[in-house]
């Protein structure tokens, strides 16, 4: 995945009470769109330091934190270690270099991830696999911020265009919602986070 090399070089320091905040926000927003999730397995695609899946932990049957940055997962794992977390494990992994055909779950999540992936539709296409039927694929991101421009992250994401792609790729059912306008949010900017649900149906 994209900007691996920066993040771990930030992972000892990744947990600020901005990013615990944005975290938080997040994991509340992909609460209300579960259902009958404790038998349920789920992922946490890019989940850096595990912020937002730690506070979903107790929704799931199982969970798998997946990152591509092996200090990232090193976080995650002391934390899971440190607080005898049984249902939980953890994967390093890119799936912009390949894809996991072994690999399975009902709910993925990743927030604040797609930004840092150059290929977007590809990614999806991975995760679309991995979805058991009836899974649903969760993404929390930014609205597309005309006023960013960097070399190293999109600027956003329209979910109208977003959805569009995933129903290409085969999701259906795809629902979306701003929830949350901050100030300095994304990159120094004023910014607003989405929330987009897509399923994948039975074939």
């Amino acid at each position: 995945m994209g900007n691996t090399d920066k993040f771990e070089m930030i992972a000892h320091t990744y947990d600020t009470p901005d990013r615990i905040q944005i975290a938080k926000l997040s994991s509340d927003a992909i609460r209300h769109y579960l259902v009958d999730a404790a038998s349920k397995d789920a992922i946490d695609f890019g989940c850096g330091t595990g912020l937002v899946g730690m506070n979903l932990l107790n929704e799931f049957n199982s969970m798998l934190f997946l990152d591509t940055s092996p200090n990232m997962i090193n976080q995650i794992k002391q934390k899971i270690n440190d607080l005898h977390i049984q249902h939980a494990d953890t994967l390093c992994f890119d799936f912009e270099q390949d894809s996991l055909s072994d690999l399975h779950a009902d709910y993925i999540f990743m927030a604040q991830v797609l930004l840092h992936i150059k290929d977007v539709q590809v990614v999806l296409s991975r995760l679309f696999d991995v979805l058991n039927d009836e899974g649903h694929l969760l993404i929390v991101d930014f609205n597309k911020n005309e006023n960013i421009v960097s070399d190293l992250v999109h600027n956003g994401f329209h979910p109208e265009a977003l959805a569009d792609m995933m129903v290409q790729i085969g999701y259906s059912d795809i629902e979306f919602q701003t929830f949350y306008t901050g100030s300095n949010l994304f990159m120094g900017h004023d910014a607003s986070m989405f929330i987009l649900d897509a399923k994948k149906g039975r074939r």
